[in-house]
């Protein structure tokens, strides 16, 4: 208790299988106080979690120092390219073939992934009706999420395999300058539609954390007629352009930016769309500017997994059935976790 008005709170996890302390969140409650009072500790506090010395090394302080003592990672040249674009752009692109003996799983999730659409062909066929649905603004009827919003981590799942193998964490890390968490894990299917674009396919970014590493691995050709992602270069944290705040409007309270209001603060032929064939591996900070998913003539499918810092406000995607120090994994591993 700071004084009479407010509750400084800090949450923590403790592992049993090391002497890490991670810092999960920092909160002050403000009791007997004004609604105006209140909202300006709020903003306070959001604004001093957007600080990257407060989120590095308050935060997430042990990941950090974790990480720069004992799991930095020497890199070879392809990867450290990837690495050093993704820091200076926010988004770096890659394949299954380039990386060939550094990422593996890829004819496993193939494999998985044709036993999903045979399973729920017919439910993907009645979904298909609502996905020009415009008035169902929320719930993205034209993108699926063939293993469900809500994912029970398997460690024996190539799903989870592939997020966990030792080159995506090193680059996830690596990124990250700590110890980051795998957050999520899905199939998506995109419907090709014809209404007007909305929700992700505006622009936008995400905002649950100052560096948010997404990993999209194309299971078909995307090409412009396929929804491919959109990202507006160095608008992330990192980036020379993190400062740009295009004009937006509001979407059921979210932020949504035009093509015409986006073009007016980065322009149109800087934009980078990520066009791949199958086997394709795109990694992108979601923290900067970006749209996906106005597929038009063909529909987009691809694996996508996603990175946050560990002292993420990212709401919990993932569900563990067993204690993380039960699972078959490596220490590496376990610390995503």
């Amino acid at each position: 208790k700071i004084n009479k008005n407010y509750i400084l709170t800090i949450s923590f996890t403790l592992s049993t299988s090391s002497p890490h302390i991670h810092i999960i969140n920092i909160d002050v409650f403000v009791i007997r106080t004004s609604e105006e009072e209140r909202r300006i500790v709020r903003k306070i506090l959001n604004r001093a979690r957007t600080s990257e010395s407060v989120w590095r090394y308050g935060l997430n302080f042990f990941p950090s120092m974790n990480y720069k003592l004992g799991y930095a990672t020497k890199f070879d040249s392809i990867v450290a390219n990837l690495v050093r674009d993704l820091a200076s752009d926010g988004i770096a692109v890659s394949s299954v073939d380039e990386l060939e003996g550094e990422v593996g799983f890829f004819s496993n999730l193939e494999t998985s992934v044709v036993k999903l659409l045979a399973n729920r062909q017919y439910e993907l066929q009645r979904l298909k009706s609502k996905a020009n649905d415009v008035e169902a603004i929320g719930d993205k009827t034209f993108n699926i999420e063939l293993l469900e919003s809500q994912v029970t981590f398997d460690p024996e799942s190539v799903f989870a395999r592939f997020a966990l193998q030792d080159t995506i964490l090193d680059i996830a890390n690596a990124y990250f300058g700590m110890l980051a968490k795998l957050r999520y894990y899905n199939v998506w299917y995109t419907f090709a539609t014809q209404s007007e674009a909305r929700e992700s396919q505006l622009w936008h970014f995400d905002r649950e954390d100052n560096y948010i590493l997404k990993i999209f691995l194309y299971l078909k050709d995307v090409d412009e007629g396929t929804g491919p992602l959109t990202y507006a270069p160095g608008t992330h944290r990192k980036g020379p352009h993190r400062n740009v705040q295009p004009e937006y409007f509001l979407e059921d309270h979210v932020r949504r930016t035009t093509d015409e209001q986006m073009a007016a603060v980065i322009p149109r032929e800087s934009w980078f769309k990520a066009i791949g064939k199958k086997g394709t591996i795109v990694f992108a900070d979601t923290r900067g500017y970006h749209k996906g998913g106005e597929a038009r003539t063909d529909d987009r499918l691809m694996y996508t997994c996603m990175f946050t810092s560990p002292a993420s406000q990212s709401k919990r995607l993932l569900t563990f059935s067993d204690d993380i120090d039960s699972y078959n994994l490596t220490k590496k591993q376990r610390l995503a976790l």
